[in-house]
């Protein structure tokens, strides 16, 4: 049996996007993280939210949380995608120790 890590990915959509999208994209990684072997997927909406600094010429972002068990192959891809989305203005993919 292979051992999966338990990893949170956080990731900032821009404010400007609608509701329609953001779940289109949040079902999009879900599914991703599903094909590539992920296990016990847990998304929040965290919501709007002011950032601390200016990304992009954006003040507030859209936070959505994933919380999920997988291998790195499956955070290299799923990183991938987020950086090659237009509509994502920040993520981070930490490693829970639990």
């Amino acid at each position: 049996m292979i051992k999966l890590n338990n990893y949170e990915t956080i990731y900032i959509l821009r404010p400007n996007i609608t509701e329609d999208k953001n779940l289109n994209l949040v079902n999009t990684y879900k599914a991703l993280i599903n094909n590539l072997g992920g296990q016990n997927i847990l998304i929040q909406h965290r919501g709007r939210r002011h950032l601390s600094y200016n990304i992009n010429q954006y003040y507030d972002g859209i936070y959505v949380q994933m919380n999920y068990q997988g291998n790195g192959r499956l955070v290299n891809n799923l990183e991938k995608s987020l950086r090659l989305n237009n509509n994502i203005i920040r993520y981070l993919t930490t490693v829970n120790q639990k």
